[in-house]
């Protein structure tokens, strides 16, 4: 046997045991929620800030939902760029229909980085009237026991509590793949870092303590890269503290999705990653099923096995491992689920050489342009 096909078998065996390691932190981290978690009687108020541009999918729903919290204080702010946003009307009618709750909406647009999304929240900050501070975008559905969940996760050695988007509610081929990329494959590989003590924020939900990113400099430093989640990872490793993931993501509902809006989405989410760290985002193209199934076909062939089979073999045990975690965590599973996993990985290499060649993209008809801290120092 020659040293070619040894080292194949074992960078087979490699990624095998490395997918099925982080199917099983994925799995602990992320049980399907049973009840939910009890509110404490006493516990810090907390203002929840949602930035809003545009409707999305499900909108009243991920919208209404920051009303229904079991939480015994807390306030909510709504952002909003434009006054003529079509969502303002919605957030109006919700606002009116729990007059109990403290809500409030304003509307302004404070340019203070290339991140829309970043300017649109810096009014809620500073309104916020709490030192604990969610910043949630506007199509997570929030479960009743959101903010208890995301206290709970937080200890002495915490600076941040984030929560990856699990996709839910799909409708149509794309929005299940988007729900392959989204769970058994991001949140996956989220919930494996902060095992090993590297997490990393993620911008869908975010649990500050006010003095914390204050000691940092302010929101503002947050537009110091162009995702304000990868500046949140860097500003809180460089004070010495960690950045958790609440057990159990958060659901965010897609609908329907074309193919299109799938390969929008992950592109510019492959630009930012690549912008912001580039040695992690370099590993990423070993990350999927793509290699390991094409060295298996490798090993096979020089064997003189049968191709298909030994294919067919890894793909069962990948993908069965995959749909196991899918079903641990209540996530959207379908018998199609190998079809649309398996066109995720096809995917992958695609949107990782799409992260190091492309720069611009729209954001919510927003014009923006990817770039490494360096090159935005020097422009």
């Amino acid at each position: 046997m020659t040293a070619a096909i040894l080292s194949a078998i074992a960078y087979v065996v490699l990624t095998v045991a490395i997918h099925l390691s982080s199917i099983a932190i994925a799995t602990a981290r992320c049980p399907a929620p049973r009840k939910p978690a009890r509110a404490p009687v006493v516990a810090p108020p907390i203002s929840l800030v949602r930035p809003v541009c545009g409707i999305d999918n499900f909108a009243l729903a991920t919208l209404g939902s920051s009303f229904g919290l079991d939480y015994p204080d807390y306030e909510i702010i709504f952002c909003v760029a434009h006054a003529r946003d079509p969502v303002v009307p919605v957030i109006r009618q919700l606002i009116a229909a729990h007059p109990a709750q403290r809500a409030a909406l304003l509307i302004g647009d404070d340019r203070i980085s290339e991140n829309p999304k970043l300017n649109n929240c810096v009014k809620g900050w500073n309104a916020a009237v709490h030192d604990w501070i969610v910043l949630a975008d506007s199509n997570v559905l929030m479960p009743p026991d959101y903010l208890t969940r995301l206290m709970a996760r937080w200890d002495a050695a915490t600076g941040l509590v984030c929560s990856p988007p699990a996709g839910s509610h799909p409708q149509g081929f794309w929005a299940f793949v988007e729900c392959a990329i989204l769970n058994t494959y991001q949140a996956r590989w989220q919930y494996t870092a902060d095992a090993i003590g590297v997490g990393f924020a993620q911008g869908k939900t975010m649990l500050w303590r006010r003095d914390i990113l204050e000691r940092a400099g302010g929101i503002r430093q947050l537009g110091r890269e162009l995702a304000e989640d990868a500046a949140a990872t860097k500003l809180i490793r460089s004070q010495g503290l960690n950045v958790r993931l609440v057990n159990a993501p958060f659901p965010q509902p897609l609908g329907k999705r074309s193919a299109m809006e799938v390969w929008r989405r992950q592109a510019r989410w492959a630009q930012l990653r690549r912008s912001s760290f580039p040695l992690a985002y370099a590993s990423e193209i070993f990350s999927g099923a793509f290699w390991p199934l094409a060295t298996m076909a490798f090993v096979a062939y020089e064997l003189g096995l049968p191709v298909a089979a030994g294919v067919v073999v890894l793909a069962a045990v990948w993908y069965g491992a995959e749909m196991l975690l899918a079903w641990r965590a209540a996530w959207p599973l379908s018998i199609a689920y190998p079809i649309h996993a398996m066109t995720r990985d096809i995917m992958l290499p695609a949107f990782w050489l799409g992260g190091w060649l492309g720069s611009e993209f729209v954001w919510r008809g927003n014009p923006m342009r990817s770039v490494t801290p360096d090159q935005a120092t020097q422009s």
